[in-house]
Parts: structure tokens; C-alpha cells; sequence
């Protein structure tokens, strides 16, 4: 049978190539992120469904959801998020810190509840958390992101424990240093500052690395759940100790 999965942060990075590689695997994908000409584009592109929606708003999330359960998805993929500056703690803008709590916590939380109704009547579904290494260790300067991504980390370890005997998968997958199109821009501010991430760096991870380890996680057996998967590029060993060349 065809399988159906809701994508979120599908305008670009991992998001977007996720829904390149589920499309490319026959499944029906519905992609969804703020900007409607990217999604139009990808549309276009790949063939998928798509519906812009800014998850940090409720009713927002609340339309997303309903047109999810009208196409009867099987999975929902929490891509959606991002970072936003490298502070120290002492110096840390209260601004960014909110902006990254709602962005990676709570726009995760709202669809999260509004899927899990539709998981129950389906008897079955994946909710997968995209979160990052940052969501287990941190580093200087990353203090607010990764007190967002270590938040995010606590709804699918609680959520384990709380639908556990239910038939719904709870997936956490974690990359390390991926270089995507916008994710070190945004949070930097400038193209210079972001290509210095990964100077050096032989082969940092891309999208699709990403997006194929999200769709196996996917593809296996219902009955089969990967709690926690962590992928780095060899190069890099933690978040703080990276091979340059």
C-alpha cells in the first residue's frame, strides 16, 4: 500500500530532500513550510502535496492537521526548526532564545498533539523528531541552541513512555554537522561567516545523507523503532572536535 508522510521545513536543507527521497521510494508526501513558492516549486519538481503553514502559529497547525488527516498520513516527519546566533549565556539575546524555543519546541509540540489523534484512529503511525547533536552535548557559544534541541529531545523520550503499548513509532534522529543551503546562514547572519563552519572539512554531511537515514528509519518494519540515531560525518568526532583540513 502507498505510504503518506507530512514533511515540515520542506522549503529547503533536509527537509526538502527528504521529500525528494520519499518521492523517489513511491511515497506520497505532503510538504509543508512558510514560503508557498518553494513548496510550489518542490511541488513541481518532485510531485508531492504541499501547504504553507508558519507552525509557531496555531491555526496554522490546526489547517495543517486537518488536511494531514483528510490524505491519511502514515508518519510525520519534525524537521522544522533552526539556530539563531552564538552567544555566550552571559551575553545571550532573549530574543533569539525565544525564537529558538518556539521554532524547535513548541511548533514541534502543536503538530505533534494535533497528529497523535489521527495516529490512534489510522492504528498506526511514526512521529520522528529530527533534532541534532546539540540535543546531547554542547559547546561555547551554543548555549541557546542547544538548550532548545536538548527540550525538543524530551518529547520523544517522554513520549515513549507515555504511548508505550500503543502502535506508534517514536523516532529521534540526530545529526551532527550538515551543510545545507541556509541553516549556518540563518543563524549567522552572513554567506562569509557560514561557509567558515565547514572550512576545511572534507565531507561534512549534506541533506540527503540525512534524508536517507530519516526514510530507513521509516521503511523498516512497523514493529521495529530506532529510539535514537546519531549521524556525523567521519570528520567529526563531537560537536567541538572536527578534522580540518
Amino acid at each position: 500500500m502507498t505510504k503518506r508522510v507530512l514533511v515540515t521545513g520542506a522549503s529547503t536543507g533536509i527537509g526538502a530532500a527528504t521529500v525528494r527521497r520519499a518521492r523517489r521510494s513511491g511515497w506520497e508526501v505532503l510538504a509543508t513550510a512558510r514560503r508557498a513558492d518553494r513548496l510550489a516549486a518542490l511541488a513541481e519538481e518532485t510531485g508531492c502535496d504541499w501547504f504553507a503553514a508558519d507552525l509557531t502559529k496555531a491555526d496554522d497547525v490546526a489547517a495543517l492537521a486537518e488536511k494531514a488527516a483528510s490524505l491519511g498520513i502514515d508518519a510525520l516527519v519534525n524537521n522544522a526548526g533552526g539556530a539563531r546566533g552564538t552567544d555566550r549565556i552571559e551575553d545571550g539575546d532573549v530574543a533569539d532564545w525565544q525564537a529558538m524555543f518556539d521554532m524547535n519546541v513548541l511548533a514541534t509540540l502543536r503538530l505533534t498533539q494535533a497528529i497523535i489523534p489521527h495516529f490512534r484512529e489510522r492504528g498506526h503511525g511514526s512521529l520522528l523528531f529530527l533534532t541534532s547533536t546539540a540535543a546531547h552535548g554542547t559547546y561555547p557559544g551554543g548555549g541557546g541552541y542547544t538548550a532548545a534541541k536538548h527540550a525538543e529531545r524530551m518529547l520523544p523520550n517522554t513520549l515513549r513512555l507515555e504511548l508505550v503499548g500503543e502502535p506508534i513509532r517514536i523516532i529521534e534522529i540526530a545529526p551532527g554537522m550538515v551543510k545545507t543551503e541556509e541553516f549556518s546562514l540563518n543563524r549567522l547572519g552572513s554567506a562569509e561567516a557560514a561557509e567558515k563552519v565547514y572550512e576545511g572539512v572534507a565531507e561534512p554531511l549534506v541533506g540527503d545523507d540525512v534524508a536517507e537515514a530519516i526514510m530507513w528509519t521509516l521503511e523498516l518494519p512497523e514493529h521495529v523503532n530506532i529510539d535514537t540515531l546519531t549521524i556525523r560525518p567521519v570528520a567529526q568526532a563531537s560537536n567541538t572536535v572536527v578534522a580540518r583540513g
